[in-house]
């Protein structure tokens, strides 16, 4: 049986080949991480749009080292990828691997991250983090009102532009508010157990604090276990990304605002001007595109699942 079945294989090769190779062009998405939900949540958008549209795609992480990052993007050269989809490691140190992928034909299509040069990639669609980190700011003003109220601030990875966009969004509303004082502001690298540590800290030294302000969701909620963990109350928090888990925390009360970042959308986005570039020669659109964030309170918390809104 096996000699006949070889026999058949032996002939069919010289038709189609017993194993028929995959002639689909390659879409590489390559984001920070995908275990943490935003970037997963990109990703699997990404991957779910190319595939209906017909191409392979391969997801990779970088885990914010311009290194890899540079070893992961040659190996998309390698592969001949049609293009790329992008979360980078750093608005400066992913510039040059973004150009040698674009020398060598792959067209760059930037999500959620900009860099610091334009013309390189096809496509930088990003949130409007100023935006929504002033709509976070906002709701967190009107969340302590009430006398004079002091606050901490955890901040995102430095080295982060968009750490470094949201903070200043935050402050140039929580600065005008003369009965704010921030008592502190720490760096929880975007991270839930360093946010709880970092917290459990302020919580002992400021006995006073009414409100948290992160950088992100994943900060705030290791805020919102840590105030929990101390059987402390009243106590504000808001985050920005607009999580599953941020969302809920939010309908339980425990939070009480986030900004979503449109990450499902921006990836779709991504992979249409692609597809777009790929069959027509254009994307139809510049090349710097910037969506606006929306405010996930209590009141609209249920509109929203899986870093968008529900349709």
């Amino acid at each position: 049986m096996r000699r006949v079945t070889a026999a058949i294989c032996s002939g069919l090769v010289l038709l189609a080949g017993c194993h028929v190779r995959d002639t689909r062009r390659l879409i590489a998405v390559i984001v920070p991480s995908q275990d943490n939900p935003f970037f997963k949540a990109e990703a699997d958008a990404a991957v779910a749009r190319a595939t209906e549209l017909g191409y392979r795609v391969r997801v990779d992480a970088h885990e914010d080292d311009a290194y890899r990052q540079d070893n992961l993007i040659d190996a998309a050269i390698a592969s001949n990828a049609a293009a790329l989809i992008l979360d980078n490691a750093g608005a400066d140190a992913s510039i040059s691997a973004i150009r040698r992928a674009a020398k060598a034909g792959i067209a760059v299509f930037l999500i959620d991250r900009e860099i610091n040069a334009t013309g390189i990639a096809k496509a930088q669609i990003v949130s409007d983090n100023d935006q929504g980190a002033r709509l976070v700011a906002t709701e967190f003003v009107r969340s302590l009102e009430g006398g004079r109220s002091a606050y901490a601030e955890l901040l995102g990875r430095e080295s982060d532009t968009n750490a470094q966009v949201r903070t200043k969004g935050f402050h140039a509303v929580l600065d005008q508010d003369a009965a704010l004082t921030m008592v502190t502001a720490q760096s929880a690298n975007w991270s839930q157990a360093e946010a709880f540590s970092k917290t459990e800290t302020i919580l002992q030294a400021h006995g006073d604090i009414r409100g948290i302000i992160a950088g992100n969701d994943t900060m705030a909620l290791g805020a919102v276990a840590a105030v929990r963990s101390a059987g402390l109350k009243g106590i504000r928090i808001v985050g920005f990304d607009g999580s599953p888990d941020a969302v809920a925390a939010i309908e339980a009360g425990e939070m009480d605002a986030t900004a979503l970042q449109p990450a499902v959308l921006i990836s779709r986005m991504a992979v249409d001007e692609a597809d777009a570039l790929l069959k027509t020669g254009s994307t139809g659109r510049p090349e710097v595109q910037v969506i606006p964030c929306d405010l996930v309170v209590k009141a609209n918390a249920g509109e929203y699942a899986n870093f968008e809104k529900r349709r």
